[in-house]
């Protein structure tokens, strides 16, 4: 059973990301990027459920845009103008569509980290 999911963790505060949106987009064969959803993450970090389930998921392209600097400015950190990351685009390949592909992000308003978990 395939799905895509996340995991977000705030690490200038130690904590799940709670409220961060993140957009779901797929690259287009003649270029560009296909949105397909938005989502915000719950008080663990996470999505409610899977970005893609199990009858959404397809090999392919894709791209998760984790909204750092909105995130960060809603918790009243004062950051420069413009912000040093405003976006973090993620941008992966789904080759087999029964598997789990997990894509935290580790991060703060001026770095960040991620890899593929399980």
């Amino acid at each position: 059973m395939g799905r895509l999911s996340t995991h977000v963790l705030d690490t200038t505060h130690g904590r799940p990301a709670r409220g961060m949106v993140i957009e779901l987009l797929e690259a287009r064969a003649e270029g560009g990027w296909k949105p397909l959803k938005t989502l915000t993450t719950n008080a663990d970090g996470r999505t409610d459920g899977p970005i893609l389930g199990p009858e959404e998921m397809r090999t392919g392209r894709f791209q998760l845009r984790f909204h750092v600097g909105a995130y960060f400015r809603a918790l009243g950190l004062a950051l420069p103008d413009p912000a040093f990351l405003e976006h973090v685009p993620i941008q992966f390949g789904i080759a087999d569509a029964s598997g789990h592909y997990h894509v935290p992000l580790l991060c703060t308003p001026w770095s960040y980290s991620t890899y593929r978990g399980s």
